[in-house]
């Protein structure tokens, strides 16, 4: 980690709801932001102002009208019946009606229904008719169902007008952005304008507002609105209508395997690529329940790169989008979740009719865009670096499945690292974060405030951005993301020398402090690497590590994580020398070296461990629930050793990790776990996602999505049993599971021998005898 930079007069944040803009350039303006929503009238309050702010949106006063746009027009009638017949013409969707046709018409025929007489022929040829009349129905009745129908601007000034009283009630302090990149983006959306090229919106993933705040924010600036790619569990009845109008394209959750629904959903993009239509998907797919980035999923980027490889499109502008919260709605049901509690289904009044967004004031929302890039010079760029396309960028090169997804791999992780690195860190993150990497209980005001103005500079020094506080003394900022944060989260203690704050659900606040462990993960692995020596004790010279011992931990864990976080792009051995070179920058470590600079061995320096190990303990606890989790998650899979004699027994996955996370708040209630963030469903399930990719388990899944996943262990990676039929303490797995171990925080009891083995007993015979799959 570098040194903190000094701070340069920043361009300061915009609140989108606030009555003016500034879209001509930039004026220095220290003042106070304004925020519309304190001009927004209450009912209740003002009945004659709030009407006439009604009136002002439904009429389309000003810039409310939505008329002169950036973009390729919307909101017309007869918007919904041309989008429809032009996906209905298209070449690829009739030839794959008649293709389709046609494959039934021949099983009907090797079957002898159309007869064997001189009339065979007329009666196929009727029937091919009938067929591919029936498969133009269903085809015209799935894109009505999935397009979006952008007819009405009164509806959309109406709409414009309701999500904003939402977002007020929920978020008083408005949708923060950039002025410069709103500047860019929309000199950008002019340009693509005019070559009729659509803009990708790829926003990261938190919470169902994120399905608001962009339209809203494109509204207000006069971008044409994206359509929305949105999955059908949210086309509740009286909800679905309304969404589509707004912007939603409805498609299944999956597909595979029905060849004209992917052919529409195919049809439907190229549509919109070639009208010049923007798009907003989600780089995730799902919500992160965690509070950081999840891996990317591919399907709509594989309809959209498929569009632009084939040149059935010519281009498409790639906009990585990121969108924080003071505080997430929906954080609650994510614990429940990640804790082993079904999902419940959606449910658009419990979400509307929630205190949460009716009354509670969450704070304020910060979006913040990436600079926008074409996917065709990205496709180019990758063709020359890797050589893996076709030196023209054609049909031929779509057909090759596995350079394409070697493309939309590459593609996805530089959006997701693009959305890192101008997402803004939070009040309420900054708070979250200092108080889970505290030794102590808790902390009082004063010491509080010095560590988030610390742990400010240190994500600046690390090139991270954090949320402008407007000249608001820090104290200031704290106390209202403590209160943001509520005291279900955040609680103090009163009657002492000064008050003292504790986190008082250290899981759903970890929400909070994962949104800031990408900025830190080259730091926080070496740490953990350096801890293994840290934690034996004694003095300098017994915590003294070499850097090959330092290199070959560092290694070992990268790999672990790789599924749970970002890595830098340059290689182990250069990111590795960079942090190590940063942290005695910052006199965190020292470095012992050859004659030519190389570094031999790696220690806590002196000036570290007078000020208490701070910034290394910082760096430790960021990353240490994830380390325990994934301990656990290699502890159970002992539990899949079968017994003597027995053959190769597939147990159920989702059960084998059902019971893993059990296994983990046993241990976590009886001292053995450090951290009850290790029984996170979704951190798990990465775990054993990993342990698939490393060949430590083999894992069955049908193309039937109804039908569960099996689990085995690999059998180089199978333990070995003694006479008793206990596991014998050896052999890869254990070498693997003890490897973690060693970067586990100290302090804490290890399972003895006898209670390890026992619970694992239990944990084999239960979902065992629960059903298993040979």
């Amino acid at each position: 980690m570098s040194s903190p930079r000094p701070e340069v007069a920043a361009v300061p944040d915009l609140e989108i709801l606030s009555t003016t803009l500034r879209p001509g350039g930039y004026v220095q303006d220290d003042g106070p932001e304004q925020n519309v929503i304190a001009s927004y009238a209450r009912f209740r309050q003002a009945p004659l102002e709030f009407l006439r702010e009604v009136s002002l949106h439904v009429s389309g006063t000003g810039w409310r009208s939505y008329d002169d746009i950036i973009g390729q027009p919307v909101y017309y009638r007869g918007f919904s019946e041309k989008m429809k017949a032009t996906i209905m013409s298209r070449p690829m969707l009739q030839s794959k009606i008649r293709e389709l046709a046609e494959k039934r018409l021949q099983v009907e025929e090797d079957e002898g229904l159309l007869g064997v007489d001189s009339l065979k022929e007329k009666r196929k040829a009727k029937r091919r008719e009938e067929l591919e009349q029936n498969l133009k129905q269903v085809a015209a009745d799935t894109t009505d169902n999935m397009i979006c129908k952008m007819e009405s601007k009164t509806f959309i000034r109406g709409a414009y007008y309701f999500a904003t009283q939402l977002l007020t009630r929920a978020y008083h302090q408005g949708i923060h952005v950039s002025s410069e990149e709103i500047i860019r983006l929309r000199a950008v959306a002019a340009k693509a304008a005019l070559s009729k090229h659509s803009i990708i919106f790829l926003p990261c993933h938190r919470s169902h507002v994120d399905y608001v705040s962009l339209q809203v924010i494109c509204y207000r600036l006069g971008i044409s609105l994206p359509t929305v790619v949105a999955g059908d569990n949210l086309a509740l009845p009286g909800l679905k209508q309304f969404l589509q109008s707004a912007g939603a394209m409805w498609i299944r959750r999956s597909f595979a395997g029905d060849a004209l629904y992917t052919t529409i959903v195919q049809s439907y993009i190229d549509t919109l690529l070639q009208m010049g239509m923007n798009i907003e998907a989600f780089i995730e797919g799902s919500r992160s329940r965690t509070g950081k980035l999840l891996s990317p999923k591919f399907g709509i980027l594989s309809f959209i790169m498929d569009a632009v490889i084939s040149g059935r499109c010519d281009d498409a502008i790639i906009c990585p989008v990121s969108t924080q919260y003071d505080k997430v709605i929906e954080t609650e049901g994510y614990v429940s979740e990640l804790l082993g509690q079904p999902k419940p289904k959606e449910n658009l009044m419990d979400f509307l009719s929630s205190s949460s967004v009716l009354s509670l004031k969450l704070g304020r929302v910060d979006v913040r865009f990436h600079e926008p890039w074409s996917l065709k010079e990205f496709v180019a760029e990758q063709q020359a670096r890797l050589n893996i396309l076709p030196q023209q960028v054609g049909l031929s090169a779509s057909k090759n499945t596995e350079n394409k997804t070697r493309l939309l791999r590459t593609m996805g992780y530089r959006v997701l690292s693009d959305i890192n690195s101008v997402s803004v860190v939070m009040p309420t993150a900054l708070v979250g974060c200092v108080l889970l990497t505290l030794r102590g209980r808790g902390v009082g005001m004063s010491e509080l405030v010095r560590r988030v103005d610390w742990l400010c500079d240190r994500v600046r020094g690390n090139g991270g951005r954090v949320a402008h506080f407007n000249n608001v003394p820090t104290s200031d900022v704290v106390q209202r993301a403590i209160e943001v944060l509520g005291p279900g989260l955040v609680n103090t203690v009163d009657g002492l020398l000064e008050p003292t704050f504790y986190a008082v659900d250290r899981f759903q606040l970890s929400f909070y402090r994962n949104q800031i462990v990408h900025l830190f993960i080259s730091e926080s692995v070496l740490s953990l690497s350096l801890y293994t020596t840290v934690k034996r004790g004694g003095g300098p010279d017994d915590q003294r590590m070499s850097y090959a011992a330092l290199y070959k931990q560092t290694e070992f864990l990268s790999q672990l994580f790789r599924g749970e976080f970002i890595f830098p792009t340059e290689g182990l051995r250069v990111n590795l020398l960079k942090t190590v070179n940063g942290l005695e920058a910052d006199s965190v470590v020292t470095v012992s070296r050859e004659s030519d600079g190389a570094p031999v061995a790696v220690e806590l320096s002196d000036i570290e461990r007078k000020r208490g190990r701070e910034d290394f303990d910082f760096y430790c606890f960021l990353i240490w629930p994830f380390c325990e989790a994934s301990w656990l998650g290699a502890v159970s899979l002992s539990a899949l050793t079968p017994p003597h004699g027995a053959a190769d027994t597939w147990l159920q996955l989702n059960q084998v990790q059902d019971m893993a996370q059990l296994f983990g708040k046993t241990l976590y209630h009886q001292g053995d776990l450090s951290y009850y963030e290790a029984v996170n469903k979704e951190t798990l399930k990465n775990a054993y996602q990993r342990f698939e990719e490393e060949g430590i388990i083999l894992v069955s899944r049908s193309r039937d999505s109804k039908v569960p996943a099996t689990i085995k262990l690999s059998p180089e990676w199978t333990p070995s049993r003694d006479e008793s039929g206990g596991i014998r303490p050896e052999g890869r797995l254990w070498d693997f599971t003890e490897n973690i171990a060693l970067s586990r925080r100290e302090g804490q009891v290890e399972v003895s021998d006898i209670l390890r083995y026992h619970v694992l007993m239990q944990l084999q015979e239960e979902p065992t005898g629960r059903g298993h799959c040979q």
